[in-house]
This record gives C-alpha cells, sequence and structure tokens, in this order.
C-alpha cells in the first residue's frame, strides 16, 4: 500500500454511525467495571510492578499444583475472580492499545495526505497572487503565517513532512 495516500480508506456515514454505536455501546458496558484513579492513587496501587505480577503466578501455580498446602487465610474466591478479571484487562487492553496504535497510524498518514494537498492549494494561491488574480492576496497573508521561515514550501528540519 502506498503509504502516501489514503483514498481507499475513508469512512462512510454508515461505518462512521456504527463504529460511533459500537464504542458507545462498549462504554456502557464497561461503565460499572472501570475506575479512574488519581495520580496519588495511582502511585500506591501501581506498586503492583512485572516482578510482583511474578509472584502472584507463581502463587496461582502454586495454588493450583498443591491445594492442600493454601493458607485458608486468603479469599481463594476472590484471589481466582481477581486474577480472571486482571487477564481478561490484559487481553482486552491489548486489543484496544493495537487499536489504538493503528488507529493513530491511519490518522497520521490521512493528516499527511491533507498537508500534501495544503500545500498545493497555498503554491496555486502564491501563483495566482502573482498573476495579480483578485482575492489571492488576502489568502496567500492568511496562508503565509504558516510558513515564517522566508515563505517557502522546502523541508523544515523540524518537521517530518514537506512544508
Amino acid at each position: 500500500m502506498p503509504l502516501e495516500n489514503m483514498n481507499s480508506r475513508h469512512f462512510s456515514a454508515q461505518e462512521k454511525a456504527k463504529i460511533e454505536n459500537s464504542l458507545a455501546q462498549l462504554e456502557a458496558d464497561l461503565a460499572s467495571k472501570l475506575i479512574n484513579l488519581t495520580p496519588d492513587e495511582r502511585k500506591q496501587y501501581g506498586s503492583v510492578n512485572e516482578r510482583n505480577k511474578l509472584v502472584i503466578n507463581k502463587v496461582k501455580q502454586l495454588a493450583d499444583t498443591q491445594p492442600d498446602l493454601k493458607s485458608p487465610d486468603v479469599n481463594w474466591t476472590e484471589f481466582y475472580a481477581d486474577f480472571d478479571s486482571r487477564e481478561f484487562w490484559e487481553s482486552v487492553l491489548g486489543r484496544i492499545k493495537r487499536l489504538f496504535n493503528d488507529g493513530t497510524s491511519s490518522k497520521m498518514l490521512h493528516d499527511y495526505d491533507n498537508y500534501k494537498e495544503a500545500l498545493k492549494e497555498y503554491e496555486y494561491a502564491k501563483y495566482k497572487n502573482k498573476m495579480e488574480a483578485p482575492g489571492f492576496a488576502v489568502k496567500v497573508k492568511e496562508l503565509r503565517q504558516f510558513f515564517p521561515a522566508g515563505n517557502t514550501t522546502r523541508r523544515n528540519k523540524n518537521d517530518d513532512t514537506e512544508e
């Protein structure tokens, strides 16, 4: 797929509505399960790092393989329910992350396409202004503010796209 052209990747009104409805349904389905932690709470509860998750996994494995050695002080019903929810969230969030990353990449390519076409429009406006066509002087002035370095459409070293 040529990365610089997203012409075949546009949404129809029906597709947009279907996706919006699906997202609304997903939000509704998850609403009772979601918690929004404060920054301080994130610090407190975020202490279960990757190493500590290994401890959790090992405790579960030992409980599964040696049930007669399980502590009676642990609420094993809750432990297994939390473990199951944790694994489910990990799977769901992985899928959402992939969608987010792929969606971000797709949006980036649409941005790139828009920018290339906007540059063509600016060059056309400058040409028409040079030919003294009515109305183009104001348009060029409005667009020129986005090109402060000499008003050229050359590559900017701080930008990954052409100017």
